[in-house]
C-alpha cells in the first residue's frame, strides 16, 4: 500500500503545476491505521507547504500517523515556516520521502533532524517518477540558471515547413494541445525574431477547462527590430515581455519598444544574442524554466550553447519534401558525424498517429 500512498501524493503534487515555480512541485499524504485521513498539495509561491496543507485538511487526529510526502520537508524558514518543525509537533510516527531535497539549505538536514526526535524515515520510495516531475527544481535550485526544453515539430522528413514557408499545421490537435501543456508548466516561453516575424504569434497558454498560466514571453531580437504592433505585446496577457538584444539595436525603434517590454542587453556574440548570459539573467530574475519554441537558426544556436536540457520532438506523419524547405535545426551545422550533438534518455509517446520524441542532451 505504500506505493499507493505515495502515488496519491504524486498526483496531488502535480496539482501545483504552473503556478508554484520556481519552487518545487510536492504531495502529502497522512495515513493513519491504513486509511487516508488528511492529504494537501503545495498550491502556490509563497502559500502553505503540502505537509502544514495536510495537517489543516485531516480529518482526525494524526498523533501516531505516517506521512507520505514527495520532497523532504524543508528545515529552514523561508516564505514559511520549517514544515520538520510542525512534523515532530504533530507526534507523526514514520514519514515516506520520495526524493532528497537538492536545495542546498536542506539536502538532508530534514531527514536528519526527523531521526534526531525518533521518528523513523524512508527515503526514496517512487524516486525516479518524482525526480523527473521535479527536473526543473532541481536544475534551477543547485545551478541558478533556467531549465531549458526545447520544443520541435516536423513532418517525417524532417521538414517544419514547406518549401512556401507555410507551417500551420503539422502536428494535430492533441499534439498542440500536449504543448500548451508544456507552456503551464514553464516560467517563460522563447522564440526568435524570425517566428515573431513569420507567425506573429501570441505565445499565450491555451487549456480546455483550466486555467492555464501564461509564461513570460522572451524575443531574441539582436537589432531590436520587432514591431510595436506584434501580438506579443497585444493579447491582454500579464505575463512580462522581455526583449533580448545587442548594441546593433535599431534605436529609433527601440524607443517605442522599451515603453512596453523589457530589454536585456547582452554581449555581441558573432553577430547574435549571448544566449548563454541571457540565461544567467534570466535566471537572476527568479525564472525557473525557459520553453524555447523557434525555428531552426535559434534552435541550432541553442544546442551548440549548450542551454537546453530537454528536446521534445513531435514529427507527424506527413512528408513535404523540398530542399529549400526549412528544418527543426539550420545555422552553420557541423562538419563531422563524430562532432554531432548527442541525445540520451529518450522515450516515445504517440498522440494519436503523431510521434513524440522525448529525450535530454548529453
Amino acid at each position: 500500500m505504500k506505493y499507493e500512498y505515495m502515488k496519491r501524493a504524486i498526483g496531488l503534487s502535480k496539482l501545483g503545476i504552473g503556478r508554484v515555480n520556481p519552487n518545487p512541485l510536492v504531495g502529502a499524504v497522512i495515513v493513519k491505521d491504513d486509511k487516508i485521513i488528511g492529504e494537501g498539495y503545495h498550491e502556490y509561491f509563497g502559500g502553505n507547504h503540502a505537509e502544514i496543507n495536510a495537517f489543516e485538511n485531516a480529518e482526525t487526529d494524526v498523533t501516531g500517523a505516517d506521512i507520505y510526502v514527495t520532497l523532504e520537508p524543508c528545515s529552514h524558514h523561508g516564505k514559511t515556516p520549517p514544515c520538520v518543525d510542525k512534523i515532530i509537533e504533530k507526534k507523526i510516527s514514520k514519514v515516506f520521502i520520495g526524493m532528497k531535497d537538492p536545495n542546498p539549505l536542506v539536502m538532508g538536514r530534514g531527514i536528519n533532524k526527523l531521526m534526531d526526535h525518533g521518528i523513523e524515515v524512508e527515503v526514496g520510495l517512487c524516486e525516479d517518477e518524482i525526480l523527473k516531475l521535479n527536473e526543473i527544481f532541481t536544475k534551477y535550485i543547485t545551478t541558478k540558471v533556467p531549465f531549458c526544453i526545447m520544443k520541435t515539430a516536423m513532418t517525417l522528413d524532417g521538414k517544419i515547413a514547406t518549401r512556401t514557408g507555410e507551417s500551420k499545421w503539422i502536428t494535430n490537435e492533441k499534439s498542440r494541445a500536449y504543448v500548451h501543456q508544456l507552456r503551464n508548466r514553464v516560467a517563460a516561453i522563447m522564440v526568435g525574431i524570425g517566428t515573431v516575424n513569420k507567425d506573429n504569434p501570441s505565445l499565450t497558454t491555451r487549456i480546455d477547462g483550466a486555467g492555464g498560466s501564461n509564461p513570460i514571453k522572451v524575443i531574441v531580437d539582436s537589432h531590436c527590430s520587432i514591431s510595436a504592433d506584434s501580438k506579443v505585446f497585444l493579447t491582454g496577457s500579464k505575463a512580462t515581455t522581455i526583449i533580448a538584444v545587442t548594441d546593433q539595436i535599431n534605436n529609433e525603434n527601440f524607443q517605442l519598444i522599451k515603453e512596453k517590454a523589457e530589454i536585456i542587453t547582452t554581449p555581441n556574440k558573432d553577430g547574435q544574442v549571448d544566449l548563454v548570459y541571457l540565461f544567467e539573467r534570466l535566471g537572476e530574475k527568479g525564472i525557473d524554466s525557459v520553453l524555447i519554441e523557434g525555428g531552426g537558426n535559434i534552435n541550432y544556436s541553442a544546442v551548440r550553447a549548450n542551454i537546453v536540457d530537454k528536446l521534445v520532438t513531435f514529427i507527424a506523419p506527413k512528408i513535404f519534401g523540398g530542399r529549400d524547405a526549412l528544418t527543426s535545426f539550420e545555422g552553420e551545422g557541423i562538419e563531422k558525424t563524430e562532432d554531432a550533438i548527442l541525445l540520451k534518455k529518450t522515450a516515445i509517446y504517440h498522440f494519436d498517429e503523431d510521434i513524440m520524441i522525448e529525450s535530454y542532451l548529453s
